[in-house]
């Protein structure tokens, strides 16, 4: 439908007019909450009791949004001709519908008796869940109250044994769309803890299982409810998922505000969040609460289940499974041993090993016992305690579920105080999935698939738990949660120069991912710089583990098989460095490219190669015609044999296509032989792709390299960005001999190893402006 609200966010966070409609057709109002909810359903059902003519053993029946009074601004109608065998109901339904369409509204609908609608909800659980709400909006009420009474009494009697299938589908849902409490752009509908699980815990709660509804779901409910209502109003249309540039607006609508600091500190202070950082902490929260109440709902029907087949003289059956710990009806339990005026302190955390390896459930009661009574760790920590974290760390899938119960009771916070800080911070890179706390628990989770490549495996898990620790504060994060990690890594228990070495993995744990790609592998400056901050080959290799399972956790954009193989050359690199003391050798120029005929161009799946007569400018024009082919470029080599000026570049397209051979292998050659048409073609492409966002900036380092200087850019990415840059600085006099180009979701930083000694402080600024203009 077409969208009708006027003016900003802020005006609409403060000013709603009850005037203003999403639907000036139907008459439906806008506006966030509740009450504005009811008011569409009051439109919508007026307006559609109009469609209706009247007539016997014909009603209009709502289900979905409308037959919940839930309307969003931009929602779908859900409606049901429900009639009692009269004829004609084609043409009937033809005039209801398609005065519905032709308004621009969405709409779901089917034509049915009372015998048919009950038949296909009997085969289909997800259309038995939809008749629980239906509502009568016109015609034969008697005829529409029938069907309502009758499908829920049915949905009654039949739920325990359905639920089966229900859980499945609700599952595989869960699986497409993820967990709306750790996403940073989750669906509110769909995602585990979104209003589809609302929708679950309401069909479950209506069959007698258990309370599911309790006050904390339903004002979980409200809230997400809301947080629809104004999403749907920002973007103007229906969108259920929550994107990062709609979080503020939304927000604005909502009237969450920013902590309100002091003037001059407000931007510094790890406590000044603004309002889409708010907004995604409540979206958080509330979405955990939803599901929180979904898993003990399906655990009260599983015990439902098993207590009919057991019979009800006959008691469950306690099986232990860890010291302390046993099993009853599939979830875990204190022995009986374990409960007393002084617990173990270690308890807690025992509790929740027990449940990550064999991968069942710790019982609500359980939790709350020990929430409420388990006395704190000590500093530091007994034995079986860091035992016992270190064994939860490695559980493998039994992780996640089993922390999150943990947190959700409070336990973790009791385990580390730090943990209060990370609980569903919001990411801003875009590469990232995952809120803060999440991701360092799947941190850990993909770092036990690396423990046997390593000689510390449980300091491998502690520092992926740890590595991301300092996000949120000011400063570097790394530097920053470096003595924090090194604090927690004492306080577990652990001797100084481990808990020394947890702090280096935390400060350095990005320290190969930015060498490998923004530095030349081949020069000797780069290895001996990486061998020197790591130290041994057991810190190499327990960063190298971190840094797979960092990036496995990070998002699918955070690795590449490239990246994968430049990280493992410089720890091959590195490792013969650290063994033996040697260093790499310059390479050997390609055998191919310093014999015969020139041009020559070489081309394969990922890599570019061309050698022409010697002149300036070869990498910036080998550059543009890859940019006009779509062709990202990685990295870049030049240099020059026996008069001969050779290029290599690694390159991925941009947009997922390769190229055609012929025609990319054509242009090399004309673009290296001085081609016009080709290089004007260049020039027009790349002046027309410029990048934009924040402003771009330089940043040098001297004695980066063996013989040359480092000029690193920061800016957006952009097509043809690497042949505008190599570009100006050819035109500024700079001989380029590496490029490395490193993207971070939209931006790059390039790093450019022009030949030469450090340059002066003129020099410097004549060539960053050159820079700094081309981009």
């Amino acid at each position: 439908m077409a969208s009708l609200i006027k003016g900003n966010a802020s005006e609409h966070a403060m000013h709603h007019d009850a005037n203003l409609m999403v639907n000036e057709a139907v008459g439906v109002p806008a506006g966030v909450g509740a009450d504005a909810r009811a008011r569409r359903a009051d439109a919508f059902d007026r307006w559609l009791a109009g469609l209706l003519p009247r007539r016997d053993g014909v009603a209009l029946v709502a289900v979905g949004g409308l037959g919940r009074r839930q309307c969003a601004p931009y929602g779908d109608l859900d409606l049901v001709l429900l009639h009692a065998g009269v004829p004609g109901m084609d043409d009937l339904a033809a005039s209801l519908w398609y005065p519905i369409w032709d308004a621009g509204l969405r709409l779901d609908h089917s034509v049915r008796t009372v015998a048919e609608a009950l038949s296909v909800a009997h085969d289909d659980v997800k259309v038995a869940m939809g008749l629980l709400d239906a509502r009568f909006v016109a015609g034969d009420r008697a005829l529409a109250d029938t069907l309502a009474r009758t499908a829920a009494d049915h949905w009654r009697r039949t739920a325990v044994r359905r639920l089966t299938a229900l859980r499945e589908i609700t599952e595989t849902r869960w699986g497409a769309h993820g967990e709306l409490a750790f996403l940073l752009e989750g669906d509110l509908k769909e995602a585990a803890g979104g209003l589809r699980d609302v929708g679950v815990l309401r069909a479950i709660a209506l069959a007698g299982i258990t309370d599911a509804l309790r006050p904390a779901v339903r004002a979980a409910h409200l809230r997400l409810l809301d947080t629809r209502d104004a999403l749907h109003e920002q973007v103007g249309r229906r969108v259920d998922r929550l994107v990062a540039q709609e979080r503020d607006g939304v927000a604005a609508r909502l009237g969450l505000r920013r902590l309100q600091l002091g003037a001059s500190d407000a931007a510094q202070r790890p406590g000044a969040v603004d309002d889409g950082d708010a907004l995604l902490r409540r979206v958080a929260g509330d979405a955990r609460t939803v599901s929180h109440a979904l898993d003990d709902a399906w655990r009260a029907a599983d015990r439902l289940r098993s207590g009919r087949r057991r019979g009800a003289d006959v008691r469950p059956v306690r099986r232990p499974v860890a010291r302390d710990v046993v099993e009853q009806d599939g979830e875990l339990v204190l022995a009986r041993t374990a409960i007393g005026a002084r617990p173990d302190a270690s308890l807690s955390l025992r509790v929740a090993a027990a449940a990550a390896t064999t991968r069942l459930p710790i019982a609500r009661a359980t939790c709350e016992w020990l929430a409420a009574y388990c006395p704190p760790l000590p500093s530091p920590w007994p034995a079986d305690a860091r035992t016992a974290l270190v064994t939860l760390l490695g559980a493998g899938p039994g992780l996640l579920p089993a922390w999150e119960t943990c947190d959700r009771y409070g336990l973790v916070d009791g385990w580390l105080p730090e943990w209060t800080r990370t609980r569903s911070l919001p990411q801003h890179n875009p590469v990232h999935r995952y809120t803060l706390d999440r991701h360092l628990v799947q941190t850990a989770y993909e770092a036990s698939r690396h423990t046997r490549e390593v000689d510390r495996p449980d300091l491998l898990l502690l520092g992926a738990l740890l590595h991301d620790i300092g996000k949120g504060l000011p400063g570097d994060h790394s530097a920053a949660g470096a003595p924090l990690a090194e604090a927690v890594a004492a306080r577990i228990g652990l001797p100084a120069p481990e808990a020394a070495l947890i702090g280096t993995l935390v400060r350095l744990h990005l320290l190969l991912p930015d060498v490998a790609t923004r530095r030349d592998l081949s020069d000797p400056v780069t290895i001996s710089r990486v061998a020197e901050r790591v130290g041994d080959t057991t810190t190499l290799d327990l960063l190298h583990a971190l840094v797979r399972a960092d990036a496995a956790a990070t998002g699918p954009a955070a690795w590449s098989d490239w990246k994968g193989r430049l990280i493992a050359e410089l720890v091959a690199r590195v490792r013969t460095a650290l063994d033996t003391g040697a260093l790499p050798a310059p390479a050997a120029p390609d055998p191919a490219l310093v014999a015969g005929p020139l041009p020559v161009v070489h081309l394969t799946a990922d890599r570019v190669a061309v050698a022409a007569a010697d002149r300036r400018g070869l990498l910036a024009t080998v550059a543009g015609c890859l940019a006009l082919h779509r062709l990202e470029v990685l990295a870049a080599d030049a240099s020059t044999v026996d008069g001969r000026a050779l290029v290599e570049c690694r390159v991925q397209p941009r947009y997922g296509l390769p190229p055609d051979p012929v025609a990319l292998g054509a242009d090399l050659r004309r673009a290296v032989a001085g081609d016009v048409s080709v290089t004007q073609r260049l020039r027009g492409r790349a002046l027309a792709a410029r990048g934009s966002g924040a402003a771009p900036r330089v940043v040098w380092h001297r004695e980066a390299a063996t013989d040359a200087v480092l000029l690193e850019l920061r800016a957006a990415d952009a097509a043809g960005l690497l042949y505008r840059v190599t570009r100006a600085l050819d035109e500024a006099g700079a001989q380029v001999r590496a490029a490395r180009i490193a993207t971070f979701g939209g931006d790059v930083v390039d790093a450019f190893y022009l030949v030469g000694g450090w340059p002066s402080d003129a020099e410097r600024a004549r060539l960053e402006a050159a820079v700094l203009a081309a981009v």
